[in-house]
């Protein structure tokens, strides 16, 4: 059996034998609507969109609730449509690895095409302006990581391919978001056509930053005249394009061996994985845990198809950031960066192995019910209470998710204001809450800084994940050195007033002593991180 089309038709039986669900629609039917009429075309062909969304659609196509399916576009990583999507006619596996050690296989046809958002290549680029072009389609969602929506780098300089599309406008860009406004300026020139662009990516207002990307090569095109001036009004008009903000929820770790040697099992030949150019590590699976989330504001002005039917929440902008902060804020997004940061210190491998420590699971769980809870505003589509719970007691403990602390340490200066910075800025506004009866919040900014020495609580040098600003913070802490405890803690004053990375200024609100005596603490030896989490979760 191989991942194929044809060998869905030849070996049907043998699929449904070995566990696996199966498309069940009309293919020929749901491909030749999508390509006369469609709907939705995605950017970002993850791990996430073939778990989670593919997977929406392909139910809603069961069912007979949608007749046209999904659109894939990659504009990073050319080599995971065409090493993995077009090799396996688009077909995909998805492992839903459940708490009870069970796992449900299903095979994911929902998606009709994949392309290259690539401006050089003409047939590719060429079908994606006649999508854009078409009145039916509704929706362009995008899951391409919150920095993929920067213009700048990490000085906050525009990025060299940015500035030369600005320049030379919308016929042959290069940059990730110019192809993208290209494509919308196509729409545009077919009779200003309107569209949702929805931004589906983890991170804070999300639609506002897709906004923002749009309207900056917008204007910049109208100012250099490279473009027609009323595209800058057109992607403004809420009436013809809109930038929904949206909370998306489901973990979605890079794709196990585990999970591939139990898929070969089956009889399943060609899944090995591949590692790409750009050292993206793809396989014609992917690994995720059961529970999902995607809240999307309802603002859609070509109208919407039936995604709510297979699980999607459509509701106003302000329940959408309510639901945002929950998560992010609160009861999810700061407990993995907890995790993340001090499983890296103590030689974890995996997020559910450090829920068997006592002091790490207290420690997330005084971080979410003690300190975040208080100044969570209640959704009311989603109880924040019953969200944690689910978290702590069998999300991240689940043993069969093969997630890692690495992965999730990746771009954590990018993640800490949001994650523990609006928590600090509710106290402070609180009229009864003191924001220095906040203990542990801080002690995740100390191992933050203890974890940019790259050592371990052993002693043992690692590799820091990657992060656009580890050149920048790291000679903060570079003289201090794993023995006694550091003496001299100024050497981190510059730092710790840093906003943007905090979320505070850490002297204004009367944390950054405390962060500084916690991180002498964390750095006075080997052991001293584990001591340091187990006297301050236990106090």
């Amino acid at each position: 059996m191989e991942l194929t089309l044809q060998s869905l038709i030849e070996h049907r039986q043998e699929f449904i034998d070995a566990g696996y669900c199966l498309p069940e629609f009309d293919y020929d039917k749901v491909m030749e609507n999508t390509k006369k009429r469609p709907t939705w075309v995605h950017f970002g062909a993850g791990n996430i969109f073939r778990a989670f969304q593919a997977n929406v659609v392909q139910k809603l196509l069961n069912r007979g609730e949608l007749d046209t399916g999904l659109i894939a576009a990659e504009g990073f990583d050319y080599e995971i449509v065409e090493k993995m999507y077009w090799p396996h006619d688009n077909l995909g596996i998805l492992a839903t690895l459940k708490a009870d050690n069970t796992v449900d296989k299903t095979i994911v046809g929902s998606i009709m095409e994949s392309l290259v958002l690539d401006s050089e290549n003409e047939a590719q680029y060429g079908r994606l302006k006649e999508i854009f072009a078409n009145p039916s389609l509704q929706m362009a969602s995008f899951t391409i990581t919150e920095k993929g929506y920067s213009l700048v780098d990490g000085k906050g300089n525009t990025v060299p391919a940015v500035e030369a599309d600005f320049a030379n406008g919308p016929k042959k860009p290069a940059s990730y978001l110019g192809k993208v406004v290209s494509l919308l300026y196509t729409r545009y020139e077919s009779g200003k056509l309107p569209i949702a662009m929805v931004s589906m990516d983890n991170c804070s207002h999300n639609g506002d930053k897709l906004a923002a990307a749009v309207f900056a090569f917008a204007d910049k095109w109208a100012e250099n005249g490279v473009a027609d001036k009323g595209f800058a009004e057109y992607v403004r008009d809420t009436k013809a394009v809109s930038f929904p903000w949206s909370m998306i929820d489901k973990i979605t770790p890079r794709p196990d061996k585990t999970v591939e040697e139990m898929l070969n099992a089956d009889g399943i030949d060609g899944l090995d994985a591949v590692i790409t150019s750009k050292n993206t590590y793809v396989a014609p699976f992917v690994n995720a845990e059961e529970c999902e989330y995607l809240v999307i504001e309802d603002w859609f002005p070509n109208g919407k198809s039936a995604w709510d039917k297979g699980g999607l929440i459509f509701t106003d902008r302000e329940t959408v950031d309510k639901v945002e902060k929950m998560k992010v804020c609160t009861c999810l997004n700061p407990l993995h960066t907890t995790l993340a940061v001090y499983g890296c210190l103590l030689g974890y491998t995996l997020i559910s192995a450090e829920m068997k420590n006592p002091d790490l699971k207290k420690f997330v769980e005084i971080v979410g019910y003690k300190e975040g809870l208080p100044v969570v505003v209640n959704p009311g589509i989603i109880d924040p209470k019953k969200f944690i719970d689910e978290v702590v007691n069998s999300r991240i403990p689940n043993p069969f998710m093969p997630d890692a602390p690495q992965r999730i340490a990746t771009d954590t200066s990018q993640k800490l204001a949001i994650r523990f910075g609006e928590t600090i800025k509710a106290y402070v506004a609180h009229e009864e809450l003191d924001v220095k009866s906040l203990k542990l919040i801080p002690l995740v900014y100390a191992g933050w800084l203890r974890y940019l020495m790259a050592v371990d609580d052993n002693g043992n040098s690692f590799e820091p994940s990657s992060d656009p600003l580890l050149d920048t913070v790291m000679p903060y802490v570079a003289e201090y050195e794993l023995s006694e405890e550091p003496k001299d803690l100024s050497k981190l004053d510059e730092l710790l007033k840093n906003d943007k990375i905090f979320g505070v200024n850490l002297f204004e609100v009367g944390l950054a002593d405390l962060v500084k005596k916690y991180f002498a603490e964390l750095s006075c030896g080997q052991g001293a991180v584990a001591s340091t989490v187990s006297k301050y979760v236990n106090e």
